[in-house]
């Protein structure tokens, strides 16, 4: 089963007594929101090169994303799911579009 579908990832803790458990981390689920400026062809070349989907998925995403308005991408551990609105929000300042992602709790 991957990570994607589980409502929390693995991860460790370590007791007060220095014992190391294994516990699950909550998982965030990264959402595209869409807008009337960014194109198409940037929100596809995100999902891929970020978020490394496939050409197919990619597109099928950003449909759902202009149709529906947003679209949840991606499942993962709060501080990477940080790290990839960062990087989503850095590419798209860079090009001048105002592309927003948000991240909440799966």
């Amino acid at each position: 089963m991957s990570t994607e579908t589980l409502p929390f990832a693995p991860g460790e803790v370590e007791e007060s007594e220095g014992r190391t458990d294994r516990a699950y981390l909550p998982l965030y689920k990264v959402i595209m929101w869409d807008d009337n400026v960014t194109t198409m062809e940037f929100v596809i070349r995100v999902l891929i090169t970020l978020f490394g989907k496939e050409y197919s998925t990619a597109e099928k995403l950003m449909y759902e994303i202009h149709l529906q308005g947003a679209a949840s991408v991606a499942t993962m551990p709060l501080e990477q799911a940080e790290f990839k609105v960062e990087q989503v929000h850095r590419a798209a300042a860079m090009e001048e579009y105002p592309f927003t992602c948000t991240i909440e709790l799966a």
